[in-house]
């Protein structure tokens, strides 16, 4: 199976195409053939050794696929399902995965792998910030800086789904009409 590996920190020279050996398939793990990675900046971060990772090492932790294969206690997928995630084990950048079943999303039908394996990690991150962090209410105010970005555009409409007044902050005028649409009236 080939996948991106890197075998020191450095530059996007350091990346390096292979052909490994993906190991063998846990009981609560499923076999993702990959058909869209998502990039992340925390990939260069591993990539640079800011935060450091054991070498050598695969890459990436955003992808979305089809599910080849089931380990033998798997309960929430079957072979065929699209699944998408966005964490640990490391190693997205490659043709194959194996991930443990509790680290996957069941993809709805209608998005696509490419916009799954893009926003799973931002809806994560909305999810905490409106139900854990802060349970947000109705009437709450947020304040939500650089609202047209790609987390905003999520954050942003589902604070106001939950009855919130949202105000949102941006860097141009462009932008400032993409925030509209989800911005509370009048700001």
């Amino acid at each position: 199976m080939r996948s991106i590996q890197i075998e020191k920190f450095g530059g996007p020279e350091v990346l390096v195409i292979k052909d490994i050996d993906i190991g063998k398939l846990g009981t609560k793990e499923v076999l993702i053939k990959n058909k869209s990675i998502g990039l992340n900046f925390i990939d260069v971060y591993h990539r640079t050794g800011l935060y450091p990772i054991p070498l050598p090492s695969g890459i990436g932790l955003e992808a979305s696929g089809v599910i080849e294969k089931i380990g033998s206690e798997v309960k929430l997928f079957k072979v065929g399902d699209r699944v998408t995630h966005a964490s640990m084990p490391i190693g997205a950048y490659s043709e194959k995965q194996i991930m443990p079943e509790e680290k996957l999303i069941s993809i709805p039908d209608g998005v696509s792998d490419e916009v799954a394996s893009c926003i799973t990690l931002k809806g994560i991150t909305a999810e905490y910030l409106l139900h854990r962090a802060y349970p947000l209410k109705k009437g709450d105010k947020v304040l939500y800086h650089a609202a047209a970005g790609a987390l905003g555009q999520i954050l942003c409409p589902w604070a106001n789904s939950l009855g919130a007044e949202v105000i949102g902050t941006v860097g141009s005028k462009a932008k400032e009409e993409i925030a509209k649409k989800w911005l509370s009236p009048c700001n």
